[in-house]
């Protein structure tokens, strides 16, 4: 599962701006879904609500204040009873700490895009990386240290490519020289939808020029802090810090080699009115897909994996995301909003065993699974 994964970004739903052969071979190999939708479009309470098969007024978890009651039953729970190793690496932003698991290491809260900090089965750690990559990792060694005898459940759950959009240093190259096209609806006038449409505040033209945008004080008077009067940097400048200074100085290099022109560029000559807007745009759409980018090459890490341990026949692999998200419809990011974008998310799976191959579009097709052990 990753965290805000547009089906509108995955090639094999028809998507124009990125290439996912990853994501596209478990579809290929396997089944894609069309019609799936969440019930919460936002983060926890998709989570709980897929844990628990209940709607998140019974299941307690209405929005991401609320903290999950690990207690109630969960799908890994079952699977534990029925005899699987079950273990859970990566995000979990439930705060609770995971209940039915026989592994667990999840970042802390929303977690960090660079050297994140974990929760290792109640001890609290940190590692040095990128966290997709780190997860990956995780995932491999857990399955690695198992009981190669006994069935397995593994969630592997990608902060990615969740807002702040921070891409792996190798990857920000990728859609350097090119303008991705804006969504027809880019410009919507709102004027045929309801006022809550008007007035949400989830427009790319509200996006924040340091903590999305990576800019930094002084690239852009609006917030460059104290005004001379000794005030404070807004919140969102130090959130962006922040982050920017976790990375080391190797990782720096990297995001400074491709930020500092972009920076500087912006301060010799800013854009305003719509076409800032549109700069916005283009900054936040392509660190999002380079976030797509490394979810869908660890993927195939762990495909590749399966494949080597000859497990690939009989693991059922299913792809989602916790919801979609808004990539410039209507001028919007985000997911706070009942319009299919976000209440959509994508869905592959692939279990040769029981499903045929090349499910497009996708209908659930008869299978027939042996009963889980007694």
């Amino acid at each position: 599962m990753s965290d805000d994964h547009a089906s509108q970004a995955i090639s094999c739903y028809g998507s124009p701006l990125i290439q996912t052969p990853n994501i596209d071979r478990i579809a290929r190999e396997g089944i894609r879904f069309d019609q799936s939708f969440v019930t919460n479009s936002i983060c926890a309470p998709s989570r709980a609500v897929m844990l628990t098969g209940k709607y998140s007024h019974l299941n307690g978890l209405r929005d991401n204040r609320d903290v999950f009651d690990g207690a109630q039953m969960t799908f890994p729970k079952l699977l534990q009873q029925a005899g699987y190793f079950t273990a859970v690496v990566g995000k979990w932003h439930l705060k609770s700490h995971p209940t039915g698991f026989d592994h667990w290491k999840v970042l802390i809260d929303q977690g960090e895009y660079y050297n994140p900090r974990l929760i290792d089965n109640g001890d609290t750690t940190s590692a040095i990386g990128y966290t997709t990559d780190l997860i990956t990792d995780y995932a491999i060694q857990t399955l690695e240290q198992r009981d190669p005898n006994q069935p397995f459940c593994l969630l592997v759950h990608h902060k990615a490519p969740h807002r702040n959009w921070q891409p792996n240093g190798k990857h920000l190259s990728l859609y350097e020289n090119q303008d991705l096209p804006l969504p027809e609806t880019f410009w919507d006038d709102y004027e045929s939808r309801s006022p809550a449409a008007r007035e949400q505040d989830m427009r790319i033209g509200n996006m924040f020029l340091s903590y999305d945008l990576k800019l930094f004080p002084g690239d852009y008077p609006e917030e460059t802090g104290t005004g001379g009067n000794g005030a404070p940097l807004p919140a969102t400048v130090n959130w962006w810090l922040t982050d920017y200074n976790r990375m080391t100085p190797e990782q720096k290099q990297a995001w400074d080699a491709h930020y500092g022109p972009v920076r500087a560029q912006f301060r010799e000559n800013p854009p305003t009115g719509k076409a800032l807007t549109e700069w916005m745009y283009q900054r936040y759409i392509k660190d999002y897909l380079r976030c797509v980018a490394s979810v869908d090459e660890n993927i195939g890490r762990l495909l590749d994996y399966l494949d080597q341990k000859g497990l690939a026949e009989n693991t059922l692999i299913v792809y989602t995301s916790d919801q979609g998200f808004y990539l410039g419809e209507h001028g919007w990011y985000d997911k706070r909003f009942m319009y299919e974008p976000s209440f959509t998310t994508p869905l592959v799976m692939r279990y040769p065993k029981a499903i045929p191959a090349g499910k497009f579009p996708a209908r659930w097709p008869s299978i027939s699974i042996s009963p889980l052990p007694s």
